[in-house]
C-alpha cells in the first residue's frame, strides 16, 4: 500500500452523533467530513390544467480523503445528479443523470458560493430565495424557491436513527413547504408553472444496508397548510424496523416526532417495470391513529421510475402522487431497493 492510500484510510468519518447543533445557513451546504450526503428537491407545479412533478437531487459520495493529493482532478468525492419530469397530461416521463468528479469546478458544493452544482444543473442561494434550473435534451427547469416555514430538523435530538448502534443515524434537515414559480420546458414548448417544492438534506456516514431492504418515504403537502413526513425502513425477510418514523408540521412551523409505533402504513396497487423487474405499492392508506389521520396516496402517474447505470446509486422509483381521504394535498412518494437491496457506502474504491 503506498504513503497515498495510507493517508486516505487513516482519515476518520464523523459519524452522526447527538448533540449535532445546527447552523443554518451554514448547514444548507456540504459537510465533508461525512462520507455521504445529498440534497433531494422535488415538487408539484401546474401550468393552468396542466400538471407536472419534477425531482432534482444533487448526491456527494466521498471515496477518500487525501491530505497530500492537490491536483484538482483527484477524486476525493464523486457527484450523481438525477433530473426527473413527470408530465401528467401526456402520462410522459423523462429522466437523466450525471456523475462527475469535482475537477475544477465541473460539480461541487459552496458555501461562500452558496450553491450546489452538477454541471449546469444548480441550486442557488440569494438569502432565503432558491434559484434552481436544469436541462436536458428534451426538457429544462427554471424555478425560484421561497421557503414559506424554517427548517425541520427530523428525528430525536437532530439524529435520525436509521439502525441499532451508536452512528448508525444520519442528520437530516427539510424545507417542507418551498413556494414555487417559473417555468418548465418541455418538447420545445415553454410553460409558466407555480407549485410548491419541498427540499430534504441529508448527512451521515454509516453504510446503508445490511439488514435494510430499502425503504418507503413520503413527503405530503396539505392543503390545510401542514405538512407530513413518514418512511418505512423494510427488513431483509419481510416486516418494517422498528425505527421507521416521521414527522408533522403543523401550519405555523411546530413539529411533532412520530415513532414507528404512531405511524401504520399499507401498500396497495403495484406497477411492474420492464425495465428493471421491480414491482412498487405506487398506492397507500397511511394512518397515525394518535392524530385522527386516515389518507390515502394515488399516483399520478404509473411509471416514475429513475432507472440508474451507475454502480453509486439503485435504480428506485420516485414520483408526483395526489392525496385523498382525511385529507387533501399533493406530494412525492419514493421507493428504493425493490429491484435489488440499497447498499450505499460500501467498500471504497481503490
Amino acid at each position: 500500500m503506498t504513503r497515498r492510500h495510507l493517508l486516505s484510510s487513516a482519515f476518520a468519518w464523523k459519524m452522526a452523533l447527538p448533540g449535532y447543533r445546527y447552523q443554518f445557513p451554514r448547514d444548507h451546504f456540504d459537510h465533508p467530513d461525512f462520507r455521504t450526503e445529498w440534497w433531494y428537491y422535488t415538487g408539484n407545479l401546474r401550468a393552468g390544467r396542466r400538471l407536472f412533478g419534477y425531482e432534482l437531487t444533487f448526491f456527494r459520495q466521498a471515496i477518500r480523503r487525501d491530505m497530500a493529493e492537490t491536483s484538482p482532478w483527484a477524486v476525493n468525492d464523486v457527484y450523481l445528479a438525477h433530473f426527473a419530469l413527470s408530465d401528467i397530461e401526456r402520462k410522459v416521463f423523462h429522466h437523466t443523470e450525471r456523475l462527475n468528479r469535482a475537477g475544477p469546478g465541473i460539480a461541487g458544493v459552496s458555501a461562500d458560493q452558496r450553491r450546489v452544482w452538477n454541471g449546469n444543473w444548480q441550486v442557488k442561494w440569494d438569502g432565503e430565495r432558491q434559484s434552481l434550473s436544469a436541462f436536458a435534451e428534451d426538457y429544462a427547469v427554471r424555478l425560484t424557491l421561497d421557503s414559506a416555514k424554517p427548517p425541520v430538523i427530523h428525528g430525536v435530538g437532530g439524529l435520525s436513527q436509521k439502525m441499532p448502534g451508536e452512528g448508525n443515524a444520519s442528520h437530516y434537515v427539510s424545507l417542507t413547504r418551498l413556494i414555487t414559480s417559473g417555468e418548465i420546458e418541455v418538447d420545445g414548448t415553454r410553460h409558466e408553472v407555480q407549485g410548491a417544492s419541498w427540499m430534504d438534506h441529508e448527512f451521515f456516514s454509516h453504510r446503508l444496508g445490511g439488514e435494510l431492504e430499502g425503504w418507503d418515504w413520503l413527503s405530503l403537502q396539505f392543503d390545510d397548510g401542514s405538512e407530513l413526513m413518514v418512511y418505512r425502513l423494510r427488513l431483509r425477510g419481510g416486516g418494517a424496523s422498528g425505527l421507521s418514523s416521521g414527522t408533522y408540521v403543523d401550519p405555523e412551523g411546530r413539529t411533532r416526532h412520530l415513532s414507528s409505533a404512531d405511524i401504520e402504513m399499507e401498500p396497495g396497487r403495484r406497477w411492474s417495470s420492464a425495465a428493471t423487474g421491480a414491482a412498487y405499492p405506487i398506492d397507500w392508506k397511511l394512518r397515525v391513529p394518535s392524530m385522527g389521520l386516515s389518507i390515502e396516496t394515488r399516483a399520478l402517474m404509473d411509471n416514475q421510475e429513475l432507472v440508474s447505470t451507475n454502480r453509486f446509486a439503485p435504480s428506485y422509483w420516485e414520483g408526483a402522487i395526489r392525496i385523498g381521504g382525511g385529507k387533501s394535498g399533493v406530494g412525492y412518494l419514493e421507493m428504493t431497493g425493490y429491484d435489488k437491496g440499497v447498499n450505499i457506502n460500501g467498500e471504497e474504491t481503490r
